[in-house]
């Protein structure tokens, strides 16, 4: 597959890169250091070159996984990763960048972490707004300067504050959830995108593994997996009933079909994404879901298939901006 252009900040990506979140091993249940490094080799191999990290997964240790894996060939990486929840301040519930020179602190830890001397991608991770959202972009634009960052945007699914947030044109990319069950995006925040040439991120891909289709309603989740919430919390325990229903619907209509490589190539498929990010633990899942790449953008017949079940800007949001 063609490399895809992120927005205004000229860095291209292959089309399917990986997130790292689950590499933190605090909320995806276990972890192996060794298979995350080993996975992060694989990703390499496939051509895979877009890595997204943040400094709140595994309270910054799988930060410290990819600068490890990254010794010596920084190059073959365009580095993604947040801050914006990160609390070195202490102050619970609240945003710690609270001035310019607290954003380029953070951002310093950041880099020591990473053992690199620039970030490709800056995202701030919050909706949090004034004064906090202009403190970030003017942090931003200096450390852009400074050859600290390449590029800078945001990670939110909130439609106003993304109006906001890129309103002067100054950010490069949008990190937002989107996926066959959730297609929200394509009503107000992709269009808006296309017009102010934002590069999209795509988090949520697989619905937080969902859309692979291993679970069921008799599931049962780790006990330091944030998934748990699906069987211990009532609301999110119906909704995660009904997409399980949406679930077995494309199962249907897609018999024999590997599920995870179609909601990537669903993802993929939409004009206006850059890059979609699946999380992956282990070689296997992470092969399973480049696959993907393999078979190509849908076509329209199994495009027309999916809008049957889902409509087009329908669904609902998995996870929190």
């Amino acid at each position: 597959m063609e490399k895809r252009k992120l927005g205004n900040s000229g860095i291209l990506v292959h089309p399917i890169g990986i997130g790292l979140w689950a590499m933190g091993g605090n909320q995806w249940g276990p972890t192996e250091d060794r298979e995350s490094l080993s996975t992060i080799d694989r990703a390499l191999e496939l051509g895979i070159d877009f890595f997204d990290t943040a400094d709140v997964y595994g309270d910054g240790h799988s930060e410290v996984l990819l600068g490890q894996a990254m010794k010596g060939r920084r190059d073959k990486f365009v580095l993604g990763t947040k801050i914006g929840w990160f609390d070195f301040d202490g102050d619970k519930g609240q945003s710690a960048y609270t001035t310019v020179e607290k954003v380029k602190e953070g951002v310093e830890t950041n880099l020591k972490r990473l053992d690199t001397d620039y970030i490709d991608v800056l995202q701030w991770h919050v909706n949090f707004r004034e004064p906090t959202m202009e403190t970030f972009i003017e942090g931003s634009m200096k450390l852009k300067e400074e050859g600290k960052i390449r590029a800078f945007g945001v990670s939110s699914s909130d439609y106003p504050f993304i109006e906001a947030f890129f309103g002067n044109g100054e950010g490069d990319t949008l990190q937002i959830d989107y996926s066959i069950l959730n297609r929200m995006a394509e009503n107000e925040i992709f269009p808006f995108c296309r017009k102010k040439n934002v590069g999209t991120i795509i988090r949520g891909g697989l619905a937080m593994g969902l859309l692979t289709g291993k679970f069921s309603r008799d599931s049962v989740f780790d006990e330091n997996d944030f998934r748990k919430s699906w069987k211990d919390d009532s609301e999110q325990r119906e909704q995660f009933l009904k997409d399980l229903e949406t679930v077995e619907k494309l199962k249907e209509a897609f018999p024999g079909e590997n599920l995870a490589q179609l909601a990537i190539r669903f993802t993929i498929s939409h004009p206006d994404v850059s890059v979609v990010i699946p999380g992956a633990k282990r070689i296997s899942q992470l092969e399973s879901n480049f696959g993907a790449a393999e078979k190509g953008l849908l076509s329209k017949y199994e495009q027309a298939l999916i809008d049957s079940i889902v409509n087009p800007g329908g669904g609902r949001r998995i996870w929190p901006a």
